[in-house]
């Protein structure tokens, strides 16, 4: 148990006194991105500029006997050192600590984005989840929670009146695949209410384009796999919460649970979490403008290519409503769908792309594109889900306008014969 994770004071979240969130002392008021960069120094124990990776699962005990302290002797006060990385380890200590500062709150990393959910549902125990559509595996946790516990699973539309004190609403905005925006403020409400506990999964719009504690989140989620480690080459998850004695109720199980993230994902995640403002702002922008232009070639006479192959683009974006704006303060989630007129033309669209890679996942710094029935068994076999990555927007751009011009003259494909 390392005095970094136990000690709150490692954990200071801002206040408008200008106090951390303990009662300590005053903290930097850092931007963001500087934070990302810095929030961590407190950590800095050895010369090295780039934080070394600590592979070892176990550290020395003091050598000193004086200073062997007996398990049930320990307090935050006298723990000095990571005993086992399965309670702590540095680079795991280092990446909550930036991702607290972030993320606006008490963070815990997980070793998947799932992972992560489970501990949350399995902390809160809640006798009712009112969830709708999300992530297919978050509705594959829920279910072997309601086999297990005999959890209520509600529609997410359900009544107010339905909720009792410790149930959840589970939302995530944007949501997958579509990267539609719901209102965290309108869920926020109907959960505090009824003494409901509202969770947030916000994997596909972090800061700086939301931050869903500012409009009453509960609970927020991440899967770091996404934007966190932003290269598709690490597996994360991480809760962030208000209340550090949840958080450090949360740790106490998690030891147990044993769902903490290894070694070398956090480290990745800590080399990742460096620049992860700067592939977000830049992701963001470029999948605003590729909407921009594709609703924009929708609206233009039916002899255009993009309109005769597709039949809807779905982005928060393009939504009218008030709340998206005001909730999506730093941009647009940087993922969106397209759905084709036709099933075929769904499957053939990826093979005619040379910049967008056909595969799963999302959130790096490549564009990736998935026939999205290939993994979710709920969705329309027309939709097509794109992560878009740091490229120009305009190469991008150019890559999707020729393969809709090549799927556009494949008349007796159009016209749904094979």
């Amino acid at each position: 148990m390392s005095k970094f994770v136990l000690h709150p004071t490692s954990f200071n979240l801002p206040t408008t006194n200008g106090h951390n969130g303990n009662g300590g002392p005053p903290k930097h008021a850092y931007t963001s991105q500087t934070s990302l960069l810095h929030a961590d120094k407190f950590l800095n124990d050895v010369p090295d500029v780039a934080p070394p990776l600590h592979v070892s699962t176990t550290f020395r005990y003091p050598r000193d006997h004086i200073k062997l302290i007996a398990a049930k002797d320990i307090t935050n006060d006298n723990t000095e050192s990571h005993v086992y990385s399965r309670l702590t380890a540095p680079s795991t200590t280092r990446l909550e600590a930036i991702l607290s500062e972030y993320l606006n709150g008490y963070a815990l990393v997980y070793s998947s984005g799932l992972a992560a959910f489970h501990a949350a549902l399995t902390y809160l125990n809640p006798g009712r989840i009112s969830i709708g559509d999300c992530y297919h595996g978050c509705h594959g946790v829920a279910n072997i929670h309601t086999r297990i516990t005999g959890m209520k699973q509600l529609p997410l539309d359900c009544p107010a009146e339905d909720l009792q004190p410790g149930d959840v609403i589970h939302i995530e905005t944007p949501l997958n695949p579509v990267g539609e925006a719901c209102d965290i403020s309108y869920y926020a409400e109907k959960a505090h209410s009824r003494g409901a506990i509202l969770m947030v999964d916000s994997t596909f719009a972090p800061p700086p384009l939301q931050d869903p504690f500012l409009w009453g989140a509960d609970v927020v989620m991440h899967s770091a796999s996404k934007y966190v480690g932003g290269h598709s080459d690490m597996l994360g998850g991480v809760l962030a919460v208000k209340d550090l004695n949840m958080r450090w109720k949360m740790w106490e199980e998690r030891v147990y649970l044993g769902g903490i993230m290894g070694n070398l994902e956090a480290w990745m995640g800590v080399r990742s979490a460096r620049t992860l403002e700067l592939r977000v702002v830049r992701q963001s922008e470029n999948a605003t403008k590729l909407v921009q232009w594709l609703s924009g070639e929708m609206a233009k006479d039916d002899e255009n290519a993009v309109k005769k192959v597709v039949e809807r683009v779905r982005h928060a974006s393009l939504q009218k409503e008030e709340f998206v704006r005001k909730q999506l303060t730093g941009g647009f989630g940087p993922v969106f769908a397209i759905e084709m007129h036709t099933e075929i033309l769904a499957k053939m669209l990826p093979s005619h792309l040379e910049l967008f890679a056909h595969a799963t996942s999302l959130g790096g710094v490549e564009s990736l594109i998935e026939w999205r029935a290939m993994s979710d068994t709920e969705v329309s076999p027309k939709l097509l889900r794109l992560s878009i990555g740091i490229e120009n927007w305009e190469d991008l751009k150019n890559d999707l306008s020729q393969a809709f011009e090549k799927l556009a003259a494949e008349a007796v494909i159009i016209n749904g014969k094979n």
